[in-house]
């Protein structure tokens, strides 16, 4: 295929449709009605769960107002689908799982090119004895039942009162601020009927956040620390032993210099005076602390830390002191990793598909961009330049004519309702995202929405309409 012009489209399949897939989409669609050769083109835009929005949806803590401007701008690309629609064209296909309703085979014979934008939603491993005791859990999961993933359990055993997170990233933070934040400050959010529930009836009062490195080597951004020092009713202690060799000046950007003003400030906070201030729950932030092992008979019962130093290359290493906390639940929150698509090469190592600048490898016509591709680091603005150089060497690979044309033409719509697939829509998408706005203005506490947790409740609400798009 060398010319793509109106008679022609470019017929392309993204699997995946949370930023990653959406901002490829849109970066594609966008590139063609630039050209001045009348090329066009027709996306599919592929998604596993009924809903858009992956990892925005189900992946991010629902007290986190600013994700709202992300959401509506993904929205806004997807909803403008119909713009210029003889140049390009942009359909939602929810609740379809690749590999299972559809193979890659059968993709690849009705697009020219397929993008794999699948992200990563396991956790990664914590590689210690006890990890699979009871009472050690997952942070990816726990995060999707607090933001109503429709394939987890509806309830979380929240029995302990001394709980751990362990890690320093943003999704630690995300996890140990909702185990202590009290319920009733998070009924103005969307977050499930079911969840606040079960965040009502926790038994926890102490969190705590571990940490190998020290204070000027976190992962959280400044804004999620700001907030967690905002959180109403909940003490935030810190341990001057472990600010003891910190400088300041030490700390690597500005980014890390104001969250290391920020916790040298909360050393003067009235909790860690040894003062009263009433508070209910308390969050303690550890530094210098790497896990050896989970410690329990039948279930948690401990967890063992080895105190840790700073290292002349940067790094940190083993002091020989180890010390132990009476800790009877844990959350690993040491990141995410990706999963394996059928009949997709697979690197079991790194948990990315293998790829050169998105073109996966051993596989003409199959890209990859986000997480899958590069692995689960970065922010949305890597997502972006992800996607960017994805689409590029897509179109490249199009205009040397090194993509194969499709053996298909039928709409894949009709191979999937052979299959007796509930496919949903962008319309059916509009149906739910108006049925939750329309739970929450009933709710007795006024919320922007309440989420509809249940697969077969949304794709029932999503298909209510005709599948018009």
């Amino acid at each position: 295929m060398t010319d793509l012009h109106p008679s022609s489209p470019l017929r392309v399949a993204i699997v995946g449709a949370g930023p990653a897939g959406i901002y490829a989409g849109n970066i594609l669609s966008n590139a063609i009605a630039a050209r001045s050769d009348g090329s066009t083109v027709e996306i599919d835009l592929f998604e596993s769960l009924p809903a858009p929005y992956g990892l925005i949806r189900y992946g991010v803590a629902p007290d986190h107002p600013r994700i709202k401007g992300i959401v509506n701008s993904l929205h806004e690309m997807l909803d403008a689908q119909g713009v210029d629609a003889e140049r390009r064209t942009i359909r939602f296909l929810g609740n379809i799982e690749v590999g299972r309703d559809v193979s890659i085979d059968e993709l690849q014979a009705r697009y020219h090119a397929v993008v794999l934008a699948t992200g990563a939603i396991r956790d990664a491993a914590l590689r210690i004895p006890g990890v699979d005791l009871p009472g050690s859990y997952g942070a990816a999961d726990f995060v999707s039942w607090f933001d109503g993933h429709p394939d987890v359990p509806r309830t979380w055993p929240l029995v302990d009162e001394q709980v751990a997170v362990i890690g320093n990233g943003n999704v630690a933070l995300d996890v140990a601020r909702i185990l202590a934040k009290l319920p009733q400050d998070l009924r103005s959010t969307e977050v499930p009927d079911n969840v606040l529930a079960g965040l009502e009836a926790s038994a926890v009062t102490d969190v705590h956040v571990f940490g190998r490195r020290g204070p000027a080597d976190i992962k959280f951004t400044p804004i999620e620390l700001r907030e967690l020092g905002e959180v109403a009713g909940v003490d935030i202690i810190v341990d001057d032993a472990d600010f003891a060799e910190v400088d300041p000046a030490a700390a690597g950007t500005n980014q890390l210099k104001i969250m290391l003003r920020t916790l040298n400030a909360w050393r003067d906070r009235p909790e860690n005076r040894g003062e009263s201030t009433g508070a209910t729950r308390r969050l303690h932030l550890h530094f210098w602390h790497a896990p050896v092992e989970i410690l329990g008979s039948d279930r948690v019962e401990k967890v063992r830390f080895e105190r840790t130093a700073p290292s002349e290359d940067g790094s940190v290493s083993g002091t020989g002191a180890f010390v132990e906390y009476p800790i009877t639940a844990v959350y690993r929150a040491v990141g995410y990793f990706g999963s394996p698509i059928v009949d997709v090469p697979f690197d079991d190592r790194r948990g990315v598909v293998p790829n050169d600048g998105g073109r996966v490898d051993g596989t003409p016509g199959v890209y990859a961009t986000g997480w899958i591709k590069r692995g689960p680091v970065g922010l949305i603005g890597h997502t972006k330049s992800d996607a960017t150089e994805t689409i590029a060497n897509l179109l490249e690979d199009a205009d040397a004519g090194r993509l194969a044309d499709p053996t298909e033409t039928a709409d894949i719509l009709d191979l999937l309702a052979e299959r007796e697939v509930e496919v949903t829509t962008w319309d059916g998408w509009l149906e739910l995202d108006a049925h939750e706005r329309a739970l929450g203005a009933a709710h007795e506490h006024t919320r922007e929405r309440v989420k509809v947790v249940p697969r077969e409740e949304q794709v029932e609400i999503s298909r209510s309409g005709a599948l018009a798009r």
